[in-house]
């Protein structure tokens, strides 16, 4: 072989190096397409992984929340049925106190009738005085007899009627009508016997309408004029009831404690426990 011959081969030798060369140096720095999708594989299973783990993450919220949702419309069904029960049983507790109030009524009125004619009779004036003084008897006869404009019975029976009109509207779901008229009751008769009940039913009427601050004002005013009244318990349960739907759970924790102290054993105890249970989830929630 030439000397030019070999130079040919030896450039030819170089020429294909250095195109090989750096051919072989990326296949062996750059990885693989089978690695490239095993790694693209992994990256996948492990966003499938992270979405599930998420997703199980999802379902266990949405379980806790609908177990939640559960128990809070237990508690709701159970208030409304104890609220109910209690409107139920006074509503049957004030008709048989204004059953006894009407049949008291007569019984006072005969008595007051019978009372009369033993005192004319039992009148030392009349027994053993001298004809002449039969006149002085009969003139002094006319002022009794004279009749006021509103007797008390007359007065009894409108406050009854007027009574007997507002629970009536009260009974029948007209508590706008209702509380109106047992207003006006309040402000003719204050101090009538029927004066706790009628306050007693305007402060329902307010509270079966959602206006728990006038409602607990008019308990409130009730237990405070007519601290005594046969209605101050159920007045006082009402008012523990007002605070709790105006969220002052402190005052209604008070107000029941209260009443289970003074009042123990009682159906309003019993239903101010329960709704006392119920202020720590309530509050908790809100």
């Amino acid at each position: 072989m030439s000397t030019r011959q070999s130079m040919a081969v030896l450039m030819a030798a170089a020429l294909s190096a250095a195109i090989l060369v750096p051919g072989l140096a990326r296949a062996q720095s750059s990885p693989s397409l089978a690695e490239q999708v095993q790694q693209v594989q992994m990256q996948l299973q492990s966003a499938q992984q992270g979405t599930l783990s998420l997703l199980n993450r999802i379902d266990t919220l949405e379980q806790e929340s609908r177990a939640q949702q559960g128990q809070i419309e237990l508690l709701q069904h159970r208030i409304q049925q104890l609220e109910q029960q209690q409107k139920d049983q006074y509503l049957v507790l004030d008709a048989r106190l204004r059953k006894l109030e009407q049949n008291a009524a007569p019984v006072a009125t005969a008595a007051s009738d019978a009372a009369a004619p033993a005192a004319g009779v039992n009148n030392p004036a009349s027994v053993g005085a001298p004809a002449s003084a039969q006149p002085a008897a009969a003139t002094a006869k006319p002022p009794a007899t004279v009749p006021a404009s509103v007797t008390p019975a007359e007065q009894a029976a409108a406050q009854q009627t007027a009574y007997d009109n507002a629970f009536a509207f009260l009974r029948n779901g007209d508590y706008a009508e209702a509380s109106r008229r047992f207003r006006a009751f309040l402000q003719r008769y204050p101090h009538a016997s029927l004066a706790p009940n009628a306050a007693y039913w305007l402060g329902e009427s307010y509270y079966v309408t959602g206006n728990y601050q006038v409602a607990l004002d008019t308990f409130h005013r009730l237990l405070t004029q007519y601290p005594q009244s046969d209605k101050s318990r159920a007045a006082l349960l009402k008012l523990g009831y007002c605070q709790f739907e105006l969220k002052q759970y402190a005052n209604a924790s008070s107000t029941f404690n209260q009443l289970i102290a003074t009042y123990p054993g009682t159906e309003e105890a019993h239903l101010a426990a329960d709704r006392l249970r119920a202020i720590p989830q309530q509050s908790s929630g809100g």
